[in-house]
């Protein structure tokens, strides 16, 4: 690429940011960053210095070092609101929570996708592929659903088998989570070693068994806190795709559910997340895929055979930006009756994608010790047992998925779907399995006509 098509890129995620997410997650929330020039000496030093700490999945993608552009943006594992707290100790947690709901669109053709989430299924699949060496109980459903009880099984099982949904953060440096796709052995007492100052800063506690499964109680119930408060207002904060209601609020392939399950309880409490809080708006955002991806293939093929035949109209429609206030106005046109045309199709495609983003974006909480005397109505502030902490909350990898990504997606969609059909469900199903015992045991008694 030129200099002016890597400047022009840039400014697309900026304007992304600022003018479309920004109003999707609200002002506290989304750091858009901005465009720096940069000496191309020391774009070249910095690129051989970072090369050995890059994780080895990284080191296939390239830095730029020829335009001298680059995005200037906040270190997130840092307080992003008050300056006051720089010199105390941080702790970053930053979490990829994935899609939050079940789909709900009747372009679903598996009854599976109605009943068990994409996480839990790619799961699967990615064990079998070998990027995981076992599944993750973590679902998403869990972690949206607002139910404490079923938001801090989400978080321990998150922290027991992080794979890249989890990472934490001691002043800037990775203390806990996956450096690479395999490396992900979970350390409980080492975590609670480093935490453990944070948590009881008077050392109160003896070390032992007993005191790690306390400071990761503390941990679950600090990051559960701030991921239902409310710290930002936004344009679309008020905005309802679709009741939440018409999908499933659990999952049934969730280790919670099957736990009830197994207990006699059929019915999972879903309590709702507050409406201001930034898992609400991400899951406002992700149910802009209103049609599932079956339901939006079609269309993007529609647009796709529209900008064979005008291709000088790309710019026009703007798919490859510009992200303006104009591109946030169209995408809250909620309707789903398809009345036959490209302006239809295209507005799904471009929620399609806004919610794919927010289905990918990751949040970090960053914490500090903070005393009683410094805390203050103006500063969020969350209690434990015996700590306070001054916090905030942000989101971060919100550039907008490709348009091109599309027929991936749709065909990974089905990848995803049969293997888990085809693996997991058929061995899972207790009518199927049942029948497979008794063929086993049975004996054939004849007798004369």
């Amino acid at each position: 690429q030129t200099s002016e098509e890597i400047l022009h890129h840039l400014q697309n995620i900026v304007d992304f940011g600022k003018h479309v997410m920004k109003q999707f997650f609200g002002e506290n929330y989304v750091h858009h960053g901005e465009i720096i020039q940069l000496p191309l000496d020391f774009v070249r030093q910095l690129c051989l210095k970072i090369q050995p700490e890059r994780p080895e999945s990284r080191c296939d993608k390239d830095m730029d070092t020829l335009s001298g552009y680059a995005m200037c943006l906040p270190n997130l594992t840092r307080l992003q609101t008050y300056r006051f707290v720089e010199h105390r100790p941080i702790l970053c947690i930053e979490i990829k929570p994935k899609c939050g709901f079940i789909p709900f669109s009747s372009h679903v053709s598996q009854e599976i996708k109605h009943k068990v989430c994409r996480y839990c299924m790619h799961q699967h699949l990615k064990v079998a592929n070998g990027k995981w060496k076992r599944p993750s109980k973590y679902c998403p459903l869990d972690l949206f659903s607002g139910n404490k009880q079923r938001m801090h099984f989400a978080l321990k099982s998150l922290l027991q088998e992080a794979q890249n949904n989890l990472k934490i953060f001691k002043n800037g440096e990775l203390i806990y989570g996956c450096k690479d796709d395999q490396d992900c052995v979970s350390d409980w007492n080492e975590l609670a070693h480093q935490l453990k100052p944070f948590f009881f800063p008077s050392n109160g506690l003896v070390s032992g068994p007993h005191c790690t499964r306390t400071i990761i109680k503390e941990l679950i119930h600090v990051i559960t806190m701030t991921l239902l408060s409310s710290t930002d207002a936004c344009r679309a904060g008020d905005m309802k795709t679709v009741p939440i209601s018409q999908g499933r609020s659990y999952c049934e392939a969730s280790a919670f559910n099957k736990e009830l399950v197994r207990n006699g309880k059929h019915k999972l409490e879903s309590s709702g997340l507050p409406r201001g809080c930034l898992l609400y708006k991400a899951l406002q955002a992700q149910m802009l895929d209103m049609l599932d991806i079956e339901g939006l293939y079609p269309l993007y093929s529609r647009v796709e055979q529209y900008l064979e035949e005008f291709p000088e109209e790309r710019s026009t429609l703007q798919i490859d930006g510009p992200y303006n206030e104009a591109f946030y106005e169209k995408l809250l046109d909620l309707s789903t009756e398809d009345d036959g045309t490209v302006a239809f199709a295209l507005t799904k495609v471009q929620q399609y994608r806004i919610a794919m983003t927010a289905k990918d974006c990751s949040i970090m909480i960053a914490l500090s010790p903070c005393l009683q005397d410094e805390c203050s109505e103006q500063r969020p502030v969350v209690l434990t047992s015996k700590s306070r902490f001054t916090f905030s909350v942000s989101v971060l990898d919100l550039d907008l998925k490709p348009y091109d990504s599309i027929p991936h997606q749709y065909k990974l969609d089905g990848k995803i779907v049969n293997y888990y059909l085809k693996n997991v469900q058929a061995k899972d199903d207790p009518v199927m399995s049942t029948l497979f015992k008794e063929n086993e045991d049975c004996t054939l008694v004849l007798h004369k006509v």
